[in-house]
């Protein structure tokens, strides 16, 4: 079982970037799937939650209005659109899969989370 993100990178404050996730070992369809992130010296910390379905989305407050995301279920693949980043958005990026249903604000708990991607880092210079 393994989730494999990508599209990391090094971009200038205002830019964007788009990170997939790539699922596989089995179905991640019927999943909530979250992106978290992480600092140097910083805990990990959630960014955004999408539920299997699509539409039900969930985002921290400093990436709301910035950040989208979204998934394809027939690739088992999920995305989160980055835009006008900015220096504190600087960190590896992880995804994430939750098998078991989470309630709300749960869904934002990192332990909510079985599966683990090996994370992508992005870096946004000023």
């Amino acid at each position: 079982v393994q989730l494999q993100a990508s599209g990391g990178g090094l971009v200038q404050a205002g830019g964007s970037l788009r990170l997939s996730c790539a699922g596989s070992g089995r179905t991640f369809r019927s999943d909530t799937m979250g992106w978290f992130r992480q600092a140097p010296g910083e805990d990990r910390e959630f960014v955004a939650y999408v539920r299997w379905n699509g539409r039900d989305t969930d985002y921290a407050d400093s990436v709301k209005g910035r950040f989208t995301a979204s998934r394809d279920n027939a690739k088992e693949q999920l995305f989160l659109q980055m835009n006008n980043l900015q220096p504190e958005d600087t960190a590896v990026y992880y995804c994430a899969a939750d098998p078991d249903y989470c309630a709300g604000y749960r869904c934002a708990d990192l332990l909510e989370y079985d599966y683990w991607g090996q994370g992508t880092k992005v870096t946004v210079s000023s």
